[in-house]
């Protein structure tokens, strides 16, 4: 570890007791100074805290934005300024010792926008010393957190949304499938990259594994998990066809769809019969499984019981080929135990249209895929504790057991969406928009981990 220490000049007590007094003095206030202050600053080493860890006091060579440091040495009692690549970082005092100190790297810290001369460098300072040590600094670990379709055909181009994400060089799909060629990436922000699919991914699904400038990270375990389905409408799953459901008979398979297009059958929720929805109402479509499938049996062999709730979701796969705003949303229902209208018990009602509180249109040149962890699921948004087990036995407790999709089109507030607070409303309007499903399934949303430290 390089270091180079730099003094300040000394002090300068003034007397008028004469030349011998006054070098007396001086040394005197000198002393003072480095009693109260440490003496000058040594960095014998850069220790990682992290109690997550198997070593939560790791010595390491470089650290990432957010990771709190522990430097170990010696004069760090009166320091009073740190920078970390010239930013100005802040510290707590309390947690300063003259041996060591903590320290943030903070969030806001340039990486490789800062400045050369102070690029990977942790300068402390007090009032007669300062140090300076060369010591790596990178950028926030990378992460994924959206796929824009999980269950592509092969040959298509899918687009990885999350942070950090530059420079990507290599990608793994299940199945240990690489692909290093042919990937472009965001080079400004970092915050998607694409890829296209190849051949022979597993059928099982998985995560996403990906290299890049910043390091590696997985995806969400919810790729390609065919095992995962619950109705994709050509022999995976029953249709339920009672009273006013949409039939087999009423299913769509022409091609659609741009870039991921359909995969054979799939549900139009307004069919050719149908010119308009009219406003003011509740479950004018409906689609529903038999109510014959066991969630238990199909899905708990790769998805336990035990599993907390926030790591669980439904997926399904919608085309919308013109601007769906103003009117109308999708309600998700667990059981066929619902009239239509609800905001509240075993339903989530997914509003595209509706970002950051306002309308802003919403349509797809391709089949895009919608995620819903269970915890949206208005039972289960109050914040406890809930595991699949939960959904299970409400499903399992249930009269009726077939899953569904109604298209709803009736008024409702923003505060009825549970991320709002405000009372805005929205008045529903007659809309012939049509929305398009596919491909319903349950998969996990748990993600490996990605050390920068294998043990």
């Amino acid at each position: 570890m390089k270091q180079k220490i730099l003094n300040k000049s000394n002090r300068i007590c003034f007397s008028f007791l004469g030349i011998i007094l006054m070098a007396l003095l001086f040394t005197s206030c000198s002393n003072d100074d480095d009693g109260a202050s440490g003496g000058e600053i040594t960095i014998d080493a850069v220790y990682l805290e992290d109690v997550n860890s198997d070593v939560p006091d790791r010595e390491v060579d470089f650290a990432r934005l957010g990771q709190l440091l522990r430097l170990e040495g010696s004069g760090f009692t009166g320091v009073r300024r740190a920078y970390i690549n010239g930013f100005q970082t802040s510290f707590n005092p309390v947690y300063v010792s003259d041996n060591s100190m903590l320290i943030r790297v903070s969030a806001d810290t340039p990486t490789i926008e800062a400045e050369e001369d102070v690029r990977n460098t942790i300068r402390l300072v007090k009032d007669n010393s300062e140090t300076i040590i060369d010591f790596e600094i990178r950028s926030s670990a990378p992460s994924i957190t959206k796929i824009s379709n999980t269950l592509p055909n092969p040959g298509e181009e899918i687009t990885v949304y999350g942070t950090g994400l530059i420079e990507v060089s290599r990608v793994v799909f299940p199945g240990d499938v690489e692909v290093t060629e042919g990937i472009t990436y965001d080079e400004e922000e970092g915050e998607f990259f694409t890829v296209t699919v190849p051949e022979g991914v597993s059928e099982d699904g998985g995560s996403l594994y990906v290299e890049t400038a910043n390091g590696a990270a997985y995806s969400p375990a919810f790729f390609n998990v065919e095992r995962g389905v619950i109705l994709n409408f050509d022999g995976m799953g029953e249709l339920g066809e009672f009273g006013n459901t949409i039939r087999q008979s009423q299913l769509e398979s022409e091609p659609l769809g741009m870039g991921n297009v359909s995969h054979g059958n799939y549900v139009p929720l307004r069919n050719d019969t149908i010119a308009s929805f009219g406003a003011g109402k509740n479950r004018v479509a409906e689609v529903f499984t038999s109510g014959n499938e066991s969630w238990r049996s199909q899905f708990t062999p790769f998805i336990p019981a035990d599993t907390p709730l926030d790591e669980v979701a439904f997926q399904f796969d919608i085309y919308v080929p013109e601007p769906w705003e103003g009117s109308g949303y999708l309600k998700i229902l667990l059981i066929n135990n619902f009239n239509g209208g609800e905001w509240t018990g075993g339903v989530y009602n997914y509003v595209p249209w509706i970002v950051d509180g306002e309308v802003e249109p919403f349509e797809t040149e391709g089949w895009q895929t919608v995620t819903i962890p269970f915890t949206d699921f208005y039972l289960f948004n109050d914040g406890e504790d809930y595991t699949f087990e939960d959904v299970l036995q409400y499903r399992e407790s249930a009269t009726y057991k077939n899953f569904g999709i109604f298209f709803e089109n009736s008024d409702f507030n923003l505060s009825d969406i549970p991320e709002y607070s405000s009372d805005v409303e929205f008045p529903s309007s007659e809309t012939s928009v049509q929305v398009y499903t596919d491909n319903w399934r349950i998969v996990s949303l748990e993600t490996p981990t990605v050390t920068d430290f294998p043990e």
